[in-house]
Order: structure tokens, then C-alpha cells, then sequence
């Protein structure tokens, strides 16, 4: 959700006119109106600031990409460039880094 869209989410849920929202964020209500069509992007200090206008907390978290970040594809064209010696030092690399995640997860 783009900072547009959750600003006027929440400014819905508690009811709330842009003009009055405009009031209580000290800002003007043509501001609010082209944050949340999009028009203009704030900054993050700026929609921590409105969202604490309406008793919100702004929240940002990194969430793990649900593939890698480079393709198959990539990673054997990569993998067929290395030399043999470079082979074993990537794949004892992996192995590390998999054995490392296991014993995480205990």
C-alpha cells in the first residue's frame, strides 16, 4: 500500500474530513488531497507525522523477497564462468553459510 492509499485508509476509518486532517497534521488540505491521490510522495517523516495526527505509528520492516534476489538462469551462466577451484570455494561457501542457517533453526 502506497503511503497515498494508507493515509486516506486511515483518515476513512476514524472518520475524518481531509480539511480536518489538515488541521490536526498542520498542513492544508490541498496537501493531504495530492498525498493520498498519489500525486506527490512524502517523506516518511511526513506520514509518521499525519498518521500521529490520527493516533497511528508508522511502522516499516524488511520482509524477505519470496525468491532470490538473481534468477536460475543467472546464477548457471555465473556458475559456468568459474574455473574448478572457484567451483569448490563457492560450493564450500554454501555449504557454510546452509550449515550455519541450520543450526539457527535448532
Amino acid at each position: 500500500m502506497d503511503a497515498g492509499a494508507l493515509i486516506r485508509s486511515v483518515r476513512s476509518e476514524r472518520g475524518l474530513t481531509q480539511a480536518q486532517l489538515a488541521r490536526r497534521a498542520e498542513t492544508s488540505q490541498p496537501q493531504i488531497g495530492r498525498i493520498e491521490r498519489g500525486e506527490i510522495s512524502p517523506g516518511i517523516d511526513t506520514v509518521d507525522r499525519v498518521l500521529a495526527s490520527m493516533g497511528k505509528r508508522l511502522e516499516l520492516r524488511a520482509e524477505p523477497l519470496g525468491h532470490g534476489n538473481v534468477s536460475v538462469e543467472e546464477l548457471r551462466h555465473d556458475y559456468a564462468t568459474l574455473d574448478p577451484g572457484e567451483r569448490i570455494a563457492q560450493a564450500a561457501e554454501l555449504s557454510n553459510a546452509l550449515t550455519s542457517i541450520a543450526a539457527a533453526g535448532r
